[in-house]
């Protein structure tokens, strides 16, 4: 059945490829706001409704109806078709498990206290990990706590297998700030690194370093140690892994910690803040100092000391430590074998990577470097909110350069917000957004399928923890062939071609009831199985996708404003969305080839085509 199924797929590929079209779907009232989904339905939230669009068409997939939420109440749970939904009224939330595709209710649970706002899907064993926080609203500013709940489901059943609260309340980040001080807003963990599974193992990051069984919750290990340092968002590195270790930073220390038996094998001291670690050729490099998302104001400060260091994975001996950097330094990469590259607030600085010598140092001109990236073609390309400029990797000689000044003055908070979206969707799509040249081995973050809502609505004003961190542990971590399916997908994966795919919901919930204008009821079951594959088909494509574009938002070439799309494997500037009032969260979609954006009660889509 299922080469039934692949061939049926292949067959439809040339009408699905050119499907995506621009859009315009009306909605019932304002928008409040929309996420994109690997399986390509756009879940939409306005003021009265939560809905699921087809991300190509704008079809309303489904509606369901007198369901005001925020955005921290919506979550997909990553490489499945599953969105989490919690619905608070006043010390009571429900949480309830829909299929993304029908919306309708696969199961539900009265346990959980709060709005969901971190999850993490070990999918051998079918474990969902989700945190929630209670009343996390508030005005905007700094020091504002509260205490985080762990839950631990079997994704299939709905069954609660256990949950932790911590120990003490953790230091939490608005979704936004803006200059209405009085205007209350919605807080996440945006500032912690997500839990991760591993080796039957689940990590927490909130309070320092907690090591639980993952099916029983019991502890192991934890040490305790602040996280968030100074006030600033993610001042400790997403933890790495190899065959025998994961490393992780904190406390200015990094350590190894065997995943064996939970005991630490070696720890590295002194190093300052760490929030970058790579595992590459043998060796860890870890980065001290950069910049990082005030929790105070969202603005972003530069904090040392600066350098690179490499460390002995086998001792945690440090080998070389590079400190010659200036303020501000961006994430660092790999473009060889021999040659580790970072940049400061003037020069881009080529080491060498046995010694941490300085090969060559060279005036870059970019105004505020905040990221370095490797293109396909191994080039280095350096960032920053209004600019984008090449280097040879070997040679540091500069290859081009593309600047896209702001339209006007007044807008630094709206250049800075879709600065952040637009290098956050780059580095979600972008194949090429790598770290370490092609061919390396790297070890990988301890990403597995994990979520945080940072992934939605990027709260991050540092583009250089985008760059260090969400390229790892956000982007695409699956093949198509291991999207764990749970709804109406799975049924037509068992079924094959001649699978009934008739929308019914596995529990009756309320949701079921309220969930309303499902397509999928109004279509014959041939139509049924064509929509139902286009899906299957959209995480096929999004596996295999090589996102090359990094936008800017700025005048365009025939008059007025709007998305400048740069080629980043080229420098062209091939691209223009026109937008007179930019929506500071749209989302780029390159699988699709559309880019969305909200206006008033609309979402629309806008083509992403060549050709300016």
């Amino acid at each position: 059945m299922r080469v039934l199924t692949g061939l049926l797929l292949l067959l439809l590929f040339p009408l699905f490829a050119s499907a995506a079209e621009p859009w315009s779907t009306k909605l019932d009232s304002s928008v409040r706001f929309y996420q994109s989904t690997d399986v390509g339905v756009l879940v939409v939230g306005t003021e009265k409704s939560l809905y699921g669009l087809e991300a190509e068409t704008g079809d309303v997939l489904w509606r369901r109806k007198e369901a005001r939420l925020d955005e921290t109440n919506v979550a997909a749970v990553p490489g499945t078709d599953v969105l989490l939904v919690t619905l608070e009224s006043g010390s009571k939330t429900r949480l309830e498990a829909l299929d993304i595709v029908t919306g309708d209710g696969l199961w539900r649970s009265d346990k959980v206290r709060g709005a969901v706002m971190q999850t993490a899907f070990e999918p051998s064993a079918g474990l969902l990990a989700a945190v929630f926080v209670r009343d996390a609203k508030s005005k905007p500013r700094e020091g504002f706590k509260r205490k985080p709940e762990l839950h631990v489901f079997d994704l299939a059943a709905g069954e609660e297998l256990w949950k932790r609260e911590l120990e003490s309340e953790v230091e939490m980040m608005p979704v936004a700030w803006g200059d209405d001080k009085d205007k209350e807003v919605p807080y996440t963990l945006d500032n912690y690194r997500p839990p991760a599974f591993l080796d039957g193992r689940l990590y927490l990051f909130y309070e320092g370093l907690t090591s639980l069984d993952a099916r029983t919750g019991k502890e192991r290990r934890s040490e305790k140690f602040k996280v968030n340092e100074d006030g600033l968002a993610l001042t400790e590195s997403d933890p790495v892994a190899d065959e025998g270790y994961v490393y992780v930073s904190g406390r200015g220390r990094v350590r190894a910690i065997s995943r064996a038996d939970g005991e630490v094998k070696w720890e590295s001291k002194d190093l300052g803040l760490t929030p970058e670690l790579v595992l590459a050729g043998g060796t860890l490099y870890a980065r001290t100092g950069g910049q990082f998302t005030r929790l105070e104001d969202g603005e972003t400060a530069a904090r040392g000391p600066y350098g690179v260091s490499a460390i002995d994975p086998a001792n945690g001996k440090t080998l070389w430590r590079y400190k010659g950097a200036d303020k501000g330094l961006t994430n660092f990469a790999i473009p060889n074998a021999g040659t580790v590259a970072v940049a400061d607030r003037d020069d881009l600085i080529l080491l060498d990577a046995a010694t941490g010598k300085r090969r060559l140092k060279v005036s870059h001109g970019v105004e505020a470097a905040a990221f370095l990236l490797l293109n396909e073609r191994g080039e280095l390309v350096l960032g920053g909110k209004n600019e984008l400029a090449a280097f040879d990797g070997n040679s540091a000689t500069p290859l081009w350069r593309e600047k896209h000044e702001p339209p006007g003055r007044g807008l630094l908070r709206t250049v800075a917000a879709v600065a952040a979206r637009a290098a956050s969707l780059y580095f979600r799509y972008g194949g090429a957004a790598s770290t370490v040249f092609r061919g390396a081995r790297i070890a990988g973050a301890l990403a597995g399928l994990r979520s945080s809502g940072l992934a939605a609505h990027v709260t991050l004003a540092d583009l250089t923890s985008l760059a260090s961190d969400y390229s790892r542990s956000y982007a695409r971590q699956y093949a198509a062939d291991r999207l764990s399916t749970y709804g109406a997908l799975s049924r037509l994966r068992r079924g094959g071609a001649s699978a009934s795919v008739n929308v019914r919901p596995r529990v009756t919930t309320p949701s079921s009831d309220d969930v309303s204008e499902r397509l999928l009821d109004r279509l014959d079951p041939a139509s049924q199985l064509s929509r139902l594959s286009r899906f299957l088909l959209r995480t096929r494509r999004l596996a295999a996708l090589q996102g090359r574009w990094m936008y800017f938002y700025s005048s365009l070439s025939g008059g007025g404003r709007g998305l400048v799309g740069v080629d980043v494997e080229t420098g062209r500037a091939s691209r223009e969305v026109r937008l007179s009032d930019p929506d500071e969260r749209f989302i780029s979609d390159e699988a699709a080839g559309l880019l969305y954006v909200s206006k008033g009660d609309r979402l629309v889509a806008h083509r992403l085509s060549e050709g300016y």
